[in-house]
């Protein structure tokens, strides 16, 4: 192409980008895409913002919310209905795609509690909310909680089923709550939630997260399942005068529902892990083979769910309910009013506080009747006696119970103030708490329940008054709190707290984000590597020091090896030489601290006295002896010259425990002594040291290795 054509052509090829690129500008301004003015607030965008992504893809949330389609879709690219989608759906969705050029400062609107869709925002949580509110309540229900967070379409996508299974969880008795991850970072975080949407079960303070397809089935199970498993127990014929039978020794009554389902119904958990403190529960499944007799014995309708409470008679309930339609409103009232045993055993602190509450007014005061008995066959009658008067006389504002005096020594003694008249029998006594820091104000029956008439007289009596007078009870007194006796053991406590534990570290490794794990990851592996590095090193020195030892130094230490006692024979073998020579250092008092007073523990050093004129034959003889023990690491070895530090030697020789008499200093034959060729061994660390003193065989030097060896022991401050 020639130059001088080329120019014009350019000129029209840059008009026309220029002007493609004037008419895509307009395209790209976010008001005209999603068709608001400037003037609309942040509520109209949003809807502008779903309904343009539903009008270009009406037909997504069908599929997507359908598992099979989305099966198919993922798989094959297809929806399976056997046609795709038009070609000016296509071009349509292609066309909103391209227009869509927004950052990411346009989608990150301010948006005000407005924009909250009204089914969430009554279950909207905070973390003050979260930590003070809901976790204790966990204790009491499970929690279902949903992550979401502004321009998320598979929130929008899951919305619908969300809604309806929210609703239903919460008619059963479940927790529902909604965390914002835009406005509630620090509790989203603190969840362990990372991406929207995401769904959690929060049940006794511990989270799980939810891992499955998001449909009314698998929510309803995932809840389900963050219930403990021994809840409710299948009851028959076969266990249920067992199961009926456990009132007295868990000291709770218990509850039975005849139901022609063949599941325990998700109500019916829920209501039992509300009141598992209280109540014990069981489930009879009146279709089933081996439930006629129970269903007979107590004349159950098998067509009408059937509630009952059996306290401490089992052969009739105290109190029953029936409903086709059992509502979770029915059961509450229904168990609230019978919550304890008509005259519990006061177990614990908290029953004692819940049966006995503080007065808060004269209308709601509270007295209890409390019969102060023991365990046995003996004491069989006071009780059934009392029991009996505590159903007759059952009223809102009475309540009974019992406590076994030498399981509760303080609680006793502080009633009864140690009587000799009510020693070995049983006592009742009416009482009122004044305050929760255990105060009572309180009248003992003047003589022991023996279960008479007269003492019903007696006691129904003194009620009556109580009723019109309530300074009958004229005694006050301070309760300790009572021991807890359904308390599992310290080791059990500690098992389970254990395992507690690694439960919890387990799950926040899990669901903990690798970007703040990755600090203790980081540590952890150094620590690994230096410890592996550190084996290493030591395996290649060991390893270094036997090859550099030549073989005549080999020969050298065998034959010195065998000249030595029968008796060291076995020790030489486990402490053979790393050297072929003895390290033999000069104590002086540059390295005293260092080589003596700081030696480390279970370390000795073995140090020869020897004086100028006897240093190297000493030395050589000393050397000799030793050798075999230079393959111990807590074994150094060291001469002290006596020309130096004979003052030294001298005090520590006096004042050892006899050891080593040492001579008057005005003895004549006092500076003539001779300690050449004793040894030291010293432990710097324990302060004590033994003495070696050789047999002197005639000669000046004296000699080491001779046949009498006298040694003595003894501890002294080095």
């Amino acid at each position: 192409m020639e130059p001088g054509r080329a120019g014009p052509a350019g000129a029209v090829l840059l008009l026309l980008l220029l002007l493609a690129a004037a008419h895509a500008a307009p395209e790209r301004d976010p008001y005209r895409v999603l068709g608001v003015g400037r003037a609309s607030s942040q509520a109209d965008i949003k809807k502008a913002y779903k309904r343009l992504a539903r009008q270009c893809h009406p037909r997504g949330t069908a599929i997507l919310s359908n598992e099979e389609k989305r099966a198919n879709f993922d798989r094959y690219g297809d929806a399976g209905e056997g046609q795709g989608y038009s070609q000016h759906q296509q071009h349509q969705f292609h066309h909103f795609h391209e227009g869509f050029y927004f950052d990411e400062s346009f989608f990150h609107f301010p948006f005000n509690s407005e924009r909250r869709d009204t089914s969430d925002e009554k279950y909207l949580l905070h973390f003050s909310h979260y930590v003070n509110e809901i976790v204790p309540d966990s204790f009491k229900k499970p929690y279902l909680i949903k992550i979401t967070s502004d321009w998320c379409f598979s929130c929008i996508h899951i919305e619908p089923v969300w809604k309806e299974v929210a609703q239903e969880l919460e008619a059963l008795g479940a927790g529902i709550g909604v965390v914002h991850a835009g406005y509630e970072r620090r509790l989203a975080h603190h969840l362990g939630a990372h991406s929207t949407p995401s769904i959690l079960g929060l049940i006794n303070g511990k989270i799980t997260f939810f891992h499955n397809s998001i449909t009314r089935e698998n929510l309803r199970q995932f809840v389900e399942n963050l219930l403990p498993g021994s809840l409710v127990e299948k009851i028959t014929d076969k266990n249920y005068i067992r199961f009926l039978s456990n009132w007295k020794k868990e000291n709770k009554p218990h509850v039975l529902l005849f139901d022609h389902m063949p599941v325990v119904p998700l109500l019916y958990k829920l209501t039992a892990f509300a009141y598992r403190d209280y109540l014990s529960f069981g489930y009879v499944y009146v279709g089933l083979r081996g439930t006629e007799e129970l269903s007979s014995q107590y004349n159950i309708n098998v067509y009408t769910p059937t509630l009952m409470v059996f306290k401490e008679h089992i052969d009739k309930p105290a109190d029953v309910a029936q409903a086709r339609d059992m509502k979770k409103q029915l059961i509450d009232d229904f168990l609230s009013q019978n919550k304890f045993l008509m005259a519990a055993r006061l177990t614990n602190q908290r029953l004692f506080q819940e049966l006995c509450p503080v007065k808060k007014s004269h209308r709601q005061r509270k007295h209890c009747v409390v019969l102060l008995t023991g365990e046995g066959d003996k004491f069989a009658d006071a009780y059934e006696t009392f029991l009996t008067f505590a159903v007759a006389n059952t009223k809102d504002t009475l309540r009974f119970a019992h406590i076994y005096n030498d399981r509760q020594p303080e609680f006793a003694d502080a009633l009864l103030m140690d009587d000799e008249k009510y020693r070995g029998k049983s006592a009742v006594v009416i009482l009122e708490r004044r305050n929760s820091a255990g105060l009572i104000a309180y009248k003992t029956l003047e003589e022991a329940w023996q279960g008479s008439n007269e003492d019903n007289f007696i006691l129904l009596d003194l009620l009556d008054q109580l009723r019109t007078d309530p300074g009958l009870l004229s005694s006050e007194t301070v309760l300790a709190d009572l021991n807890d006796e359904l308390a599992p053991m310290f080791l059990i406590r500690w098992f389970y707290s254990t395992l507690d534990y690694i439960s919890d570290c387990w799950d926040s490794l899990f669901h903990s984000n690798w970007r703040e794990m990755m600090p203790l990851l980081s540590l952890l592996f150094s620590a690994l590597f230096i410890l592996f590095g550190t084996v290493i090193v030591q395996a290649f020195s060991d390893s270094s020091d036997t090859r550099d030892s030549s073989p005549s130094e080999k020969k050298d230490t065998t034959t010195k090896t065998e000249k030595n006692d029968t008796s060291f024979s076995k020790e030489s073998n486990s402490r053979v030489p790393k050297k072929g020579f003895v390290e033999v250092t000069e104590l002086t008092d540059i390295n005293y601290n260092s080589n003596l007073v700081r030696l480390r523990p279970g370390h000795m050093n073995v140090v020869l006295i020897l004086s100028n004129s006897t240093k190297t034959a000493l030395l050589q003889k000393f050397a000799l002896e030793v050798y075999t023990f230079t393959g111990s690491s807590s074994l150094h070895f060291s001469f002290l010259s006596l020309d130096k530090h004979r003052e030294w030697l001298e005090y520590l020789l006096e004042f050892a425990q006899d050891a080593a008499p040492i001579p008057n200093q005005y003895d004549k034959h006092f500076l003539e002594r001779d300690y050449t060729g004793y040894v030291l061994a010293l432990n710097g660390h324990k302060k004590y040291f033994c003495l070696f003193k050789p047999h002197r065989s005639g000669d000046e030097g004296g000699t080491l290795g001779c046949a009498e060896r006298p040694r003595v022991c003894t501890s002294s401050q080095i």
